[in-house]
C-alpha cells in the first residue's frame, strides 16, 4: 500500500441506474436500482483530472490502488488489500500470424490466483466503509475464493455457494479461506436464487453480480493497468472471456472516463465478448440485435467461469460491443482444450480454460475475417492454469534399470 495513502479521497458524485438513469445517494447500502437493474459510480471527472495527470501516476507504486481518484473508497482506512499488484502484460510473438503484436494479460498472478481480487477487494472494500457484517454470494469458483479471502481480511461472515461441479480446487480455496460454502446440485443462476431466496432471512448483503455497484470499480481498473501500461496507447482489440460480463462493462468504462478527461485519443479498442459455444446467451443475444439475452437451458462447458446462462448487466455488455465496434464470438471446448496446449508449449504461458477461449476466438475471427492480421489484440487470462486439471502424464523410467536406448526419451 502507498505510505501516501493517508487523506480521505473521492470524486464519487452519484450513483446511477444503468437502465433509466434515475440516481441514487453515495455511501449508503444499495443493491439494485428501482428498476432492478445494476448501478454505476458516477465521478466529478472534471475535478478529477484537475487534481491528478498521468505524469504523477508514473511515479506512484504499481498496484491497483495508484489510481485511487478513479475509485469510490472515501478514507483509506477502510481498503482491505492482499498485495494487488500490476499483472504482466506479456508479448507473444510465437502466436502472432501478421504484424498486429498479440499481448497475453496475465491476471492469474494477483491474490487468490484471478481477476476476480479485482473487483473483490474494491467490494469488499466499500462493504467494510458502509458497515456491512455479513455478504452472501453465488460463484463458478475463482470470484468466491476472492470473497472468502478478502471477507476474512476484513472480518466479515461470507456464505459462498457454488454448482457442484464447480473446480475442487476452487471448493477447497473457499473453504480453506473462511468462507461457509456449499455446494449445489444446480448452475450458477440456481445458487444465485437461493442467496435472494434467504437474503431477508440471513441478513445477507448480496455481493451477487452487478448486484452491488462496487466490483465494476475494481474491474475497471483493468483497463485503466492496460492504458498505463501501453503508454496511454490503447489496442485494437480486447478478447475478454466473458460470463456475467463485469471485466468488460467495466473496461469499457475506464476507458470512456480516460477519453474524457484527455488521457486517452482516437479510437477505442473493439471490445470481443468470448464465450463457450456450450453456454453462450450474449453470442445469441449478439447476434439476434437483441438488447437482452435469453436464459441459456443446458450449458455446459470446460470453462466454469463463463459458464453463466443468464447474466443481469447482459444488455451493459451488449451496449459496450456494439459502442466499441466490437462482437461476441463462441468457441467450443476441443478448440478450448487445443488453444491451451498450444500457448503452454509455444510461450511457456499457463493459461485457464477461460483465458484460453480467448485465443481459440482469436485464431477463429483470424480465419473469419473479422479480425485483421495487422490489428493488435489483448488477450486477458483471467486465472491461474495451476488451477485447474490438466493432462495426465504418465511417462515412468524404473530406476533400478538402465536405459536401453536414450533417444526413445524424445518420442
Amino acid at each position: 500500500m502507498d505510505k501516501k495513502l493517508k487523506q480521505t479521497f473521492t470524486y464519487v458524485t452519484h450513483l446511477e441506474c444503468s437502465m433509466v438513469g434515475d440516481n441514487y445517494a453515495t455511501y449508503q447500502q444499495h443493491n439494485l436500482s428501482k428498476a432492478g437493474k445494476p448501478l454505476l459510480v458516477k465521478y466529478d471527472l472534471k475535478s478529477l483530472s484537475n487534481s491528478l495527470s498521468r505524469e504523477e501516476l508514473s511515479y506512484r507504486p504499481e498496484t491497483l490502488w495508484r489510481y485511487r481518484e478513479f475509485l469510490p473508497i472515501k478514507n483509506p482506512e477502510n481498503i482491505v488489500t492482499l498485495g494487488e499488484n500490476m499483472t504482466p502484460l506479456i508479448h507473444t510473438p510465437r502466436l502472432q500470424s501478421g504484424k498486429g503484436n498479440i499481448y497475453i494479460k496475465d491476471e492469474g498472478r494477483l491474490p487468490t490466483g484471478s481477476f476476480k481480487a479485482r473487483g473483490l477487494c474494491m467490494a469488499v472494500s466499500m462493504a467494510k466503509e458502509l458497515g456491512v457484517t455479513r455478504i452472501a454470494m453465488p460463484t463458478n469458483g475463482n470470484a468466491g475464493a476472492a470473497l472468502a479471502a478478502y471477507a476474512s481480511r476484513a472480518g466479515i461472515e461470507a456464505y459462498i455457494f457454488c454448482p457442484e461441479d464447480t473446480p475442487q480446487v476452487n471448493v477447497r480455496e473457499i473453504a480453506a479461506q473462511g468462507g461457509k460454502v456449499w455446494l449445489v446440485n444446480g448452475l450458477i443462476n440456481d445458487c444465485g436464487r437461493i442467496v435472494t431466496e434467504g437474503k431477508e432471512k440471513m441478513a445477507w448483503f448480496d455481493f451477487s453480480t452487478l448486484k452491488e455497484p462496487y466490483r465494476i470499480e475494481g474491474k475497471k481498473t483493468m483497463g485503466l493497468e492496460l492504458a498505463d501500461q501501453l503508454e496511454w496507447v490503447l489496442p485494437d482489440t480486447i478478447f475478454y472471456p466473458t460470463g456475467g460480463g463485469t471485466g468488460l462493462i467495466g473496461m469499457w468504462k475506464a476507458f470512456n472516463e480516460m477519453k474524457d478527461i484527455g488521457w486517452v485519443n482516437g479510437k477505442l479498442p473493439r471490445m470481443i465478448a468470448v464465450q463457450a459455444t456450450g453456454c453462450a446467451p450474449i453470442v445469441q443475444a449478439y447476434e439476434d440485435g437483441a438488447e437482452h439475452a435469453e436464459l441459456w437451458e443446458g450449458a455446459h462447458t470446460v470453462a466454469a467461469g463463463i459458464r453463466v446462462p443468464v447474466a443481469i448487466g447482459d444488455f451493459l455488455v451488449l451496449r459496450a460491443i456494439r459502442e466499441s465496434n466490437g462482437f461476441a464470438t463462441a468457441v467450443d471446448d476441443e478448440k478450448i482444450l487445443e488453444a491451451r496446449n498450444e500457448v503452454a508449449q509455444q510461450e511457456g504461458i499457463l493459461l485457464c480454460p477461460e483465458g484460453a477461449a480467448t485465443y481459440a476466438a482469436y485464431k477463429k475471427e483470424l480465419s473469419s475475417g473479422r479480425i485483421n492480421p495487422s490489428e493488435s489484440a489483448i488477450l486477458f487470462n483471467c486465472a491461474s492454469g495451476l488451477k485447474y486439471e490438466l493432462p495426465k502424464m504418465s511417462r515412468f523410467l524404473d530406476c533400478t534399470q538402465p536405459v536401453i536406448d536414450y533417444s526413445k526419451l524424445s518420442d
